[in-house]
């Protein structure tokens, strides 16, 4: 992280978002800033990655609506959880924190499991899964580390798992795109919102 030139030591605002000051959200254009009210108002806080991208807001329209048609459309027959638990195996292989933390925390939501966005945020390979959960995985750690090697004998696994062309196609989308987010958040020094560390995590046994 960046020194403030000064004092050597790292500036409140960019230690908790990112490597890049960010505007102010009084400044951006009415469209964005409603946009992150709703966030706001949603989820109890807006995601740090689009405060990050508010720099340049064109490219913040570009992501929204990506990230909207690639995770919350219902046109696919990938489950949220299925597109969530991909986002973490790529980003795992990516070594990329915000995003292992932000959708690890959307896999336990999803999931209704406390444990296993943790494990694969580790391993996919030792947590408990559907056959078809396990090609979708294998294809995602393939196309992240491994590209030029993906093929069609890759391609044939996803169909006998039960996957269909159109999912196939929705599979490399997800496995893409957050192939170029892990990218982002990497380059621009992201970092998680705190929400995404204590949800949906198993009860605390001294509370009780």
């Amino acid at each position: 992280m960046p020194s403030d030139g000064r004092t050597g030591e790292v500036p409140e605002q960019l230690a908790r978002i990112g490597a890049l000051p960010v505007p102010a959200p009084e400044s951006l254009d009415e469209d964005l800033q409603k946009y992150m009210d709703v966030c706001q108002e949603k989820l109890g806080h807006v995601p740090n990655v689009m405060k990050v991208f508010s720099l340049r807001p064109a490219k913040l329209r570009t992501f929204i609506a990506k990230y909207n048609e690639l995770m919350l459309s219902g046109e696919t027959g990938l489950t949220r959880l299925e597109r969530e638990m991909v986002a973490v195996v790529v980003s795992c292989a990516n070594r990329c924190v915000y995003c292992i933390t932000s959708h690890g925390q959307a896999v336990r939501e999803f999931s209704g499991d406390p444990v296993l966005g943790d494990i694969l945020t580790v391993n996919y390979r030792e947590a408990e899964l559907t056959p078809r959960q396990r090609a979708l995985l294998d294809h995602a750690w393939k196309l992240t580390t491994n590209p030029s090697e993906a093929g069609e004998e890759d391609r044939a696994r996803l169909r006998d798992a039960g996957l269909t062309d159109e999912e196939i196609f929705d599979l490399t989308d997800v496995i893409a795109y957050f192939n170029y987010t892990n990218r982002m958040t990497h380059g621009l020094g992201m970092q998680p919102n705190e929400y995404y560390f204590g949800r949906n995590r198993l009860p605390d046994p001294a509370a009780g």
